[in-house]
């Protein structure tokens, strides 16, 4: 079987953030802010990424969105762009240049999946706004997504997905052949993971915010300073150790910087 006859996963990076450690695994007894580097201890690296897959029937699929480029502006108004500064993204990183260096326009994707409607997950979903690809979110996280009033609600911020088409899941859905996505709420209302199984690899499971670091997993599993559904969450991340025991499935961390050092990245470098 030749690779065009396999389903291939190319993981993205799209930039990194910095954030206090204690965001992503809780330890309240601290708390930094770009502002505040005295008080940091664990200031570490937040890095982002989506993953484009190309599957045998020609459909391709794009999983998450990236930072925006104009994060300063965007976040300010929350405050949370002192918490989370995208402070280590290269130019070659931006989403737009990653979509040029793949040689696709927005109207290439078949499937935006967005695991969640979260700032640094959808901010560049209104690339798609006219594209006709189909946009494809939880349905919780879209209803919860429009319940509030005003500018942001958190880390949801609806300027970045209002005025959108999106099309929504309320089970464990197989997509394509060999492509499923998994609801894995407690993050957000209705955070997704995504199952991909592929021929040579086996089974990769892009976790996204669902698990943010290998430590988040455990096990014990480990609660992290932005979880909306603490009893929802760690059944979440029981759901997802059940199918990677079931399949030997690699998981892959929504932000852990030792990690994306040692997987496979970028335009090229691709998974079947």
């Amino acid at each position: 079987m030749s690779d065009n006859d396999k389903i291939k996963v190319t993981i993205i990076p799209t930039g990194t953030m910095h954030a206090d450690l204690t965001w992503l695994l809780i330890d309240p007894s601290r708390m930094a802010t770009q502002k505040q580097p005295d008080k940091q201890r664990d200031w570490v690296e937040v890095p982002t990424h989506v993953v484009y897959l190309e599957h045998p029937n020609g459909q391709k699929l794009m999983w998450d969105a990236g930072v925006p480029r104009d994060w300063e502006d965007r976040w300010g108004p929350t405050g949370l762009d002192q918490f989370f500064p995208v402070d280590a993204a290269p130019e070659e990183e931006w989403l737009d240049s990653r979509l040029k260096q793949l040689d696709l326009a927005p109207d290439d994707i078949d499937y935006l999946v967005l695991s969640h409607l979260h700032m640094d997950h959808a901010a560049n979903a209104k690339f798609w706004q006219r594209a006709g690809t189909t946009i494809i979110v939880d349905e919780k996280e879209k209803e919860g997504a429009f319940s509030f009033d005003g500018y942001n609600k958190g880390a949801h911020i609806k300027s970045d997905y209002d005025g959108l088409e999106m099309s929504t899941i309320n089970e464990d859905t197989e997509l394509l052949p060999g492509v499923t996505l998994l609801r894995t709420p407690g993050h957000t209302w209705g955070t997704m993971s995504l199952q991909v199984d592929l021929a040579d690899a086996g089974t990769m499971l892009f976790a996204s915010d669902s698990l943010y670091r290998k430590e988040s997993y455990g096990p014990p599993a480990v609660g992290a300073g932005i979880v909306y559904d603490s009893v929802a969450w760690l059944e979440s991340v029981e759901k997802i150790r059940g199918i990677q025991e079931r399949t030997n499935a690699q998981v892959i961390y929504g932000h852990d910087p030792e990690q994306i050092t040692r997987l496979r990245t970028g335009p090229g470098n691709y998974y079947t």
